[in-house]
């Protein structure tokens, strides 16, 4: 049996019809404002991100530095500082702060480092020992990442705004519509279900 084709109406909470209902046109300013926000919204806070993780990259190399350390202790047989394939192990170092002052830590060093070996270690301003900064190309693929991912999330959550208002209209339209139907079965005389 063939089926007859329906004629699929587009826009149909935007025009007059003796059928649109107020919240028809509720749930349509809800949709819009809920997918402008979605892209427009998504757009500027993915772009605000990935320039904040591009200034932090930024200011991050302008404040880290490298200094000369002396290896304190012999590196064989230390922690490895990763995962298995990482050549490093942490051991402790010694070198001097920005102020003068002899300072110690952790670093990571070649796990063949004998004791008395000079090593190379970032610290940030104040002297303390500190990760390496990213570089350029590390900070843009960080900003990108992150830009995407907040945009995708600011996205998101906008359009789960929207289908969360929209279930409540729609919530509410069922229960004008049953409000509706009780009064016209008791017009009729008979009452329904």
């Amino acid at each position: 049996m063939a089926r007859a084709p329906c004629a699929r109406v587009r826009c149909w909470r935007w025009r007059r019809n003796p059928l649109r209902r107020r919240s028809d046109v509720v749930e349509a300013w809800v949709i819009l404002a809920g997918w402008l926000l979605a892209l427009v919204g998504g757009l500027l806070a993915g772009l605000a991100a990935a320039d904040a993780i591009e200034r932090s990259a930024d200011r991050q190399r302008a404040e880290r530095r490298t200094v000369s350390a002396v290896l304190v202790e012999d590196a064989k047989g230390k922690v490895p500082a990763r995962t298995a394939g990482d050549p490093r192990v942490w051991a402790t170092v010694r070198w001097t702060a920005p102020d003068g002052s002899i300072r110690t830590g952790e670093a990571r060093v070649s796990a063949t480092s004998p004791a008395g070996n000079r090593v190379t270690v970032w610290i940030d301003q104040s002297g303390h020992l500190t990760a390496e900064p990213l570089t350029d190309g590390q900070a843009r693929s960080h900003a990108a990442a992150g830009g995407v991912l907040v945009a995708t999330g600011v996205g998101g959550i906008a359009l789960a705004a929207v289908s969360v208002a929209r279930f409540h209209l729609s919530q509410r339209r069922m229960e004008q519509w049953a409000v509706e139907w009780e009064r016209i079965d008791t017009r009729w005389g008979r009452k329904s279900g």
